[in-house]
């Protein structure tokens, strides 16, 4: 039964919107393998790929309201004043905005930063560009998410990528959101903005690896004492 439990408390879940895709991809494999049969250990290795990719493991969130959390895992790409898209309605001052780029080996599930209501949430299509460059947070496809907290309002933008074709979000306006709590998810390949008010003062720098539902971005006010996690 021990052995049991370890094997099960090592298998990442996987979420259960990448199941049609690795059905697809492992369907893929056995008819590449029927054709020839090397290309079917090819096809395992990109369906095994796929189920990493759509990956859902649990995370210890920090309980701090006055902590912002990474909502995506992957590299800060981005710590500046910026102002922030109309749709949003967080005026036409420059902001503090956070970006998180997500590679294709990056965890592609989407946490939220802080706890709060959703006050709208707004989708506007747009082009593919790598995520990584600056000019993605206007061109590209995107969805917006405005947080009401006590702190004030917070914006979160899920921006597709030179690969990801689909943004996918669940939640809805005038809904409660917690630090860390699954909201949304990329397809392969993205950037995550957060947009903060004055009062943030930013905890990462470029470059640095971001873990979704861990990584402390920003924080309000003073510096506290250690917190409080939650498994989510």
């Amino acid at each position: 039964m021990s052995l049991f439990n370890t094997v099960r408390n090592t298998i990442v879940p996987v979420h259960k919107e990448g199941y049609p895709f690795i059905a697809a991809f492992f369907v893929a494999s056995l008819v590449l393998g029927w054709i020839f049969k090397p290309l079917f250990w090819i096809g395992l290795i990109l369906t095994l790929w796929c189920a990493y990719f759509f990956r859902d493991p649990e995370r210890m969130t920090p309980q701090d309201d006055d902590l912002v959390i990474s909502p995506a895992d992957g590299k800060v790409s981005s710590v500046q004043m910026v102002v922030p898209p109309a749709e949003l309605s967080l005026g036409s001052e420059p902001l503090l905005r956070i970006s998180v780029f997500m590679n294709v080996f990056n965890c592609h599930v989407n946490r939220s930063p802080v706890r709060g209501r959703i006050v709208s949430v707004n989708y506007r299509s747009g082009s593919f560009v790598n995520a990584e460059l600056d000019k993605a947070s206007e061109d590209n496809e995107r969805n917006g998410l405005v947080i009401e907290t006590k702190h004030g309002q917070i914006g979160v933008v899920q921006i597709a990528g030179l690969v990801a074709r689909r943004i996918l979000c669940w939640a809805n306006p005038n809904e409660p959101l917690d630090a860390g709590e699954r909201f949304g998810l990329i397809r392969f390949g993205s950037r995550l903005d957060v947009f903060l008010p004055a009062s943030a003062a930013p905890r990462v720098t470029l470059g640095q690896t971001a873990i979704a539902g861990e990584t402390v971005l920003a924080e309000f006010g003073a510096a506290k004492g250690p917190v409080v996690s939650r498994r989510s």
